[in-house]
């Protein structure tokens, strides 16, 4: 795990996987009464585990990158939210000697399936780190939006090479591993015997088609934005073309 690819990173923040999550962490919090346990697990940077520390999060934060996890501890200090992310050196392949099984109402492994060797191991050890009834979400690069990516910007090789490589790669050179579409993400999550699929979505359909608001009138033209790509997103066939695939499973 260490610093995503610009393909992995590209919004990293999407509207999507956003409303998803505040959901989910509002969900808890009326069922407990208390501020949500997150796991973050190779989200060292702290895109994730900052924001969510901000909202009454408590986020302990998995990476095997000293400068990633560096990284999070100054975004950290500057939100004022130190006391509530706990940083941990260690790897996804080890989780279970880093984090208690059971133990999170929320699991993160966003940027973790392209990138890894065994992406089914991997999401089995997501799930058994959230509590029974926990959620565990998880953000991947998609097949079909790097196709349509490849196409619009005349890259008609590696476009060919996405749709038949059964791993969706480009070639050798490729940076990623493999590429999901939704079913293949389905069929995994399916597979870990542990997780139910709550939702199955793209993230960022949007970011490939629709140039983004103008100096003038920034703040409402990016929100009007967000709201129509959530709504995108949502659609299966549109979804299937986003450039990120969020899943949210449920812990059984």
């Amino acid at each position: 795990m260490g610093s995503p690819t610009r393909e992995q990173a590209g919004a990293a923040r999407g509207a999507a996987v956003l409303r998803a999550l505040d959901s989910e962490i509002e969900r808890v919090r009326r069922a407990t009464g208390s501020a949500p346990v997150v796991l973050d697990v190779g989200g060292g940077s702290g895109t994730w585990a900052v924001p969510l520390a901000g909202a009454g999060c408590r986020v302990t934060v998995v990476d095997t990158s000293h400068d990633a996890l560096a990284t999070l501890a100054r975004r950290a200090d500057e939100a004022g939210v130190t006391d509530r992310i706990s940083p941990v050196n260690g790897d996804v392949d080890a989780l279970a000697d880093v984090a208690p099984a059971d133990g999170a109402d929320l699991v993160l492994g966003h940027g973790l399936l392209e990138v890894v060797d065994d992406p089914g191991r991997v999401l089995s050890g997501l799930a058994a780190a959230a509590a029974p009834g926990g959620a565990v979400s998880v953000l991947t690069v998609g097949r079909y939006g790097a196709f349509v990516n490849r196409v619009t910007t005349g890259r008609l090789a590696e476009a060919r090479r996405l749709l038949t490589d059964p791993a969706g790669r480009t070639g050798p050179d490729d940076s990623l591993l493999r590429r999901f579409d939704a079913q293949q993400l389905r069929e995994l999550a399916v597979a870990t015997g542990r997780l139910g699929v709550e939702t199955l979505q793209g993230d960022g359909t949007l970011e490939a088609l629709l140039p983004g608001p103008g100096p003038e009138d920034e703040q409402s033209g990016r929100e009007e934005r967000d709201e129509l790509d959530a709504l995108a997103s949502a659609v299966p066939a549109l979804g299937e073309v986003a450039p990120r695939l969020h899943l949210l499973g449920r812990r059984h």
